[in-house]
């Protein structure tokens, strides 16, 4: 879809890397003024360059989405050098630290959910009155498989999914008639710092996280962004309210 978005201007929240960086990069191949909001500065700055040095448009702005004045600030960055919002990615999230539901902490669960899950209704708080303003705009909120099936040893991880994909469902509903459309997308496996993190690129737990996958592989971060630059367009103008599932086919199981 050659510049499916030309014109239009998009918002990806930890765009920094992994799957937010190749969103940002895959919302300017299509066309977008791209806003990169994260709380890694050098990283962030680095795919805007990448934008501009492809002739697209793009800014940076230091963002942790788990305050609301930095959220807040981040909205109004975007319309005072752009003067809208079509498209948002609500895509920042982590990890937490790996424990059972006995032993994860008090500190760990709020620190996930509050960036998991918090996060994504703050953004939404902000950006849906700008789309509202305007008459419409598309949302894409970051969900998992962990959303949809358990794993051991991330209890915090998992409900903070599982309530992004609610979240996304009842604002769906919300603005169905006001032009919004609200869709979540739910990644498998996939080739991400995140990822690489908990495997610590030690090879048998490599090998374990790939043998979840019935295609035999990882995903890649430019398979995902692929999905949500769809769900942005209007393509997909006809989908609201829906998880779609990006994962190689693990639920399936």
């Amino acid at each position: 879809m050659p510049e499916e978005l030309k014109g239009r201007v998009a918002l990806v929240t930890g765009g920094s890397s992994g799957i937010g960086r190749a969103c940002a990069l895959a919302f300017a191949r299509e066309g977008a003024k791209v806003v990169v909001a994260d709380v890694l500065v050098e990283k962030g700055e680095e795919v805007v360059r990448i934008i501009k040095r492809k002739d697209g448009d793009a800014i940076f702005i230091k963002t942790d989405v788990s305050k609301t004045d930095d959220i807040r600030a981040m909205v109004d960055c975007a319309i005072s050098t752009y003067g809208r919002l079509d498209c948002a990615c609500n895509n920042a999230g982590i990890e937490g630290i790996m424990a059972s539901t006995v032993d994860c902490t008090e500190e760990n669960w709020d620190r996930t959910i509050n960036t998991n899950l918090k996060g994504v209704w703050l953004c939404m708080r902000y950006e849906i009155p700008q789309m509202l303003k305007q008459g419409g705009g598309a949302i894409v909120n970051m969900a998992s498989v962990a959303g949809l099936v358990g794993f051991r040893g991330l209890p915090a991880y998992c409900a903070s999914k599982g309530g992004v994909i609610q979240l996304t469902r009842t604002a769906a509903l919300e603005y169905a008639t006001k032009g919004i459309r609200i869709n979540a997308v739910c990644p498998g496996v996939i080739r991400t710092p995140m990822v690489e993190r908990v495997t610590g690129g030690r090879a048998e737990t490599e090998a374990q996280f790939t043998a979840m996958e019935p295609v035999g592989r990882m995903g890649t971060p430019e398979e995902i962004a692929e999905a949500v630059v769809w769900l942005c367009s209007d393509a997909a103008s006809f989908v609201t309210g829906h998880p779609m599932v990006v994962d190689g086919g693990l639920v399936a199981q």
